[in-house]
């Protein structure tokens, strides 16, 4: 299976990122009552709580990394990341993906958005 990336943003309305590491494991949790985005899903890191969201907006997905809508069902209701790259404009973490079947569907996930 394809590896699955996506962007932290918001970073800077919380604690920035000046504290987040390549190999930071972080949290992910749908919030699916948010009045803004019906696909948000929150980022946590222990000790902290929530640090960021999930991008899902084409402004504030960087480069290849796929949005909240994009990874929304790869997963139940809370995931896991891990940070590979930190940069000013955002973070960029890798998707862990566990069970049978949530790797099937993240993999029919990954291989629709590469035709």
């Amino acid at each position: 299976m394809q590896n699955v990336y996506f962007t932290i943003t918001g970073l800077n309305y919380r604690y920035g990122s000046d504290f987040l590491k390549k190999g930071m494991k972080v949290k992910l949790k749908k919030e699916p009552d948010n009045k803004y985005d019906r696909e948000a899903i929150q980022v946590k890191l222990d000790g902290l709580d929530v640090i960021g969201y999930v991008a899902n907006s084409t402004k504030t997905v960087m480069g290849e990394s796929m949005s909240a809508g994009r990874i929304y069902d790869m997963f139940g209701k809370k995931g896991k990341g891990k940070v590979i790259l930190v940069t000013p404009r955002g973070v960029i973490c890798k998707l862990k993906i566990k069970g049978k079947g949530r790797k099937k569907k993240a993999a029919i996930a990954v291989d629709a958005v590469e035709e």
